[in-house]
């Protein structure tokens, strides 16, 4: 019976929710009662998107009921058994709609008057006066690396051109790549983390300095891939973190100061001005 009930309500939301005009005019429909608190009709407006099927539509609805029931239940439940203290959230709501209101204000300010143009020169200026503070943590290198058959007719032609360090910004490798490798990564000017390197390019590393140190450009076989890497450049895990990689940040860092210095000097006005005009008393 529950089961059939669900469904003949699901019909009724389904035919009256999306009927705005039709439900001005006319009694509310109620959907569904749980201790006094009725759920109508209207309330499921827009629960279904439109075009979805009417299987799934009915399971939407009938989760949709389900759930608002138990919410009901697990409500009446509660102020049954808390005391009148303890319901009581005036203070709460209060203080929620005080920040609520006062986020919407600073928001508007500062879409009013922050300054949003960071310049190169002040990224500097951070970068140098705050570098012990960008630490890597994790290992970053700039590398190249393709993905071919192990019995790739052009693996030669990739080995010679992956070799050779001055040869992996040449369109020649990028077109023999496009065609003939199964993976490919030849931006060597961008740092990445080694670990995500790795993911793609099973090196199997046990001296991380060590390594890097050694090979620029290793060539191995495995499962019956051959993997061609080229390091271009490397960091340490713990070491300086260089500005390139730390340029986006420091830009918020700055954004950031300089939204707290604007709040903080909009606060320190408006307190000034109160005070001048006694618009408050401290007793």
């Amino acid at each position: 019976m529950r089961k059939a009930g669900l469904l003949l309500v699901a019909f009724l939301a389904l035919a009256l929710a999306g009927c705005r005009d039709y439900l001005a005019n006319t009694d509310r429909v109620v959907v569904a009662e749980c201790h006094g608190v009725k759920l109508y009709a209207e309330e499921l407006a827009g629960l279904v998107p439109e075009g979805t099927s009417r299987v799934d539509s009915l399971a939407r609805v009938n989760a949709f009921v389900d759930s608002w029931i138990r919410r009901q239940l697990l409500l009446h439940q509660a102020e049954n058994n808390l005391s009148d203290e303890q319901l009581d959230f005036t203070k709460q709501l209060q203080d929620y709609r005080n920040s609520l209101v006062i986020y919407a204000y600073e928001t508007r300010l500062l879409e009013q008057y922050l300054d949003t143009v960071v310049s190169e020169e002040e990224i500097e200026a951070y970068y140098e006066e705050h570098k012990t503070n960008f630490v890597l943590r994790s290992t970053m290198v700039k590398a190249a690396y393709v993905v071919m058959n192990d019995d790739n007719k052009h693996r030669k032609d990739f080995q010679q051109l992956m070799s050779q360090p001055d040869t992996l910004k040449l369109v020649p490798l990028d077109v023999l790549a496009e065609r003939y490798a199964l993976a490919r990564y030849l931006d060597i000017d961008t740092w990445v983390r080694l670990d995500d390197l790795l993911q793609e390019v099973p090196l199997e590393i046990y001296n991380t300095e060590s390594f890097l140190k050694k090979n620029r450009f290793v060539v191995f076989d495995k499962d019956q891939l051959t993997y061609m890497v080229r390091f271009e450049d490397y960091l340490l895990k713990e070491t300086v973190s260089p500005l390139e990689i730390e340029r986006d940040n420091i830009r918020d860092i700055i954004l950031l100061m300089r939204e707290k210095e604007l709040l903080s000097r909009m606060q320190d006005q408006l307190y000034e001005k109160a005070l001048e005009e006694h618009v408050f008393e401290i007793y």
